[in-house]
């Protein structure tokens, strides 16, 4: 006979279980950029924009194989979480990789090379655009495998709690992904050692094809961490200055050894899941509408034109030098050497 409601099967008292307290953060708000910080933020975005728009152009011209997926749409993610790094954190992403490079301070040539396969790749051409790494940069990929990255990222936060170095790993997936079992194991692990891990969901709506309204049972991703009492909270993925303002309370979040965070980036991709795909799950009304009152890059424009901070020709005069220097990225991948048929031996564990 089962034992009942409050006993063991001996008679003895059970013992009470451990009560479940979802600890909750206050909104973050937004942070009050400064001149300087906007104009940084209006940048960096803006490198991120041309950047993916030449890759476009470059992968419809056979340049660059394999896989490629864009970042456009979603630029004040990433930016905006930069401003929480301190030198010493990691950073792991999915395969969706190339503005997250960039933010962590990899060339644009190093990125566009890696993309067609040049010697002069980030990982020697042999990465492409799903799977490059830099040691030096702190970067710890770009991986092809949904949801792989989350169980790394959290290994790479065991690592720092091991040598107790201070360091964060921020440890970056899609909505898609955030359904993966790796995840949960990984949320568990994170919590029961304490682990000095962010969680960014990065919720562009769509997972590959589908809606998440038609895939997730709880759309709420912030919420997704409450049975492991692990924090979280929505955050306007659209707006630089509200990304910036929850990066900086969940990096001192885990600082102060609370264990992990989630943080879940409403955001938006304007493009298809990769290039291959012609995105007709959705109404271009619905993206129209997304671009024209959410646009993370025109946030910043209207805000220093409005306020009379800059002026539209001191605004062309930036999109000229990004452009020119993702022109240069270009050319230089484009003629670049290939790799020596010796790399196809080198990094590799026999």
């Amino acid at each position: 006979m089962a034992a009942t409601s409050g006993s063991q099967g001996n008679g003895s008292a059970a013992p009470e279980a451990a009560s479940l307290t979802p600890i909750s953060l206050p909104n973050a708000g937004l942070t009050q950029f400064t001149l300087d910080e906007e104009l940084a933020a209006y940048r960096e975005m803006l490198l991120i924009r041309r950047f993916e728009e030449k890759a476009g152009q470059m992968y419809g011209m056979g340049l660059i194989g394999g896989f490629c997926h864009l970042y456009i749409g979603q630029e004040a993610v990433i930016v905006g979480m930069t401003r929480a790094i301190k030198p010493g954190d990691q950073t792991i992403t999915g395969y969706r990789d190339h503005a997250h490079m960039l933010a962590c301070g990899i060339p644009p040539k190093a990125v566009m090379a890696e993309l067609t396969g040049r010697a002069h790749g980030i990982s020697k051409g042999k990465g492409g655009s799903m799977h490059m790494f830099s040691r030096e940069h702190r970067f710890y990929g770009g991986h092809g495998i949904v949801g792989a990255q989350v169980p790394l990222g959290t290994g790479l936060a065991f690592a720092n709690r091991y040598n107790g170095n201070g360091n964060i790993s921020f440890t970056y997936f899609g909505d898609g992904a955030a359904n993966q079992g790796q995840v949960y194991e990984s949320f568990n692990m994170a919590e029961l050692w304490k682990l000095p891990v962010v969680y960014v969901i990065e919720n562009n709506r769509y997972a590959m094809g589908t809606s998440v309204k038609r895939a997730s049972a709880m759309t709420d991703f912030s919420k997704r961490g409450l049975s492991f009492n692990i924090p979280g909270e929505q955050v306007d993925g659209m707006d630089v200055r509200a990304v910036a303002a929850a990066a900086t309370q969940a990096a001192q979040w885990c600082r102060d050894g609370n264990g992990p965070i989630i943080l879940e980036m409403l955001t938006y991709r304007y493009r298809g899941h990769s290039m291959s795909d012609p995105a007709k799950y959705r109404t271009k009304e619905e993206v129209q509408k997304m671009r024209t009152e959410s646009d993370p890059i025109e946030q910043v424009r209207e805000r220093l034109l409005n306020t009379h901070q800059a002026s539209e020709a001191s605004l062309k005069d930036i999109d000229a030098e990004v452009r020119a220097l993702i022109g240069e990225a270009a050319d230089f991948a484009t003629h670049d050497s290939e790799p020596d048929p010796a790399e196809l031996y080198t990094d590799v564990w026999k």
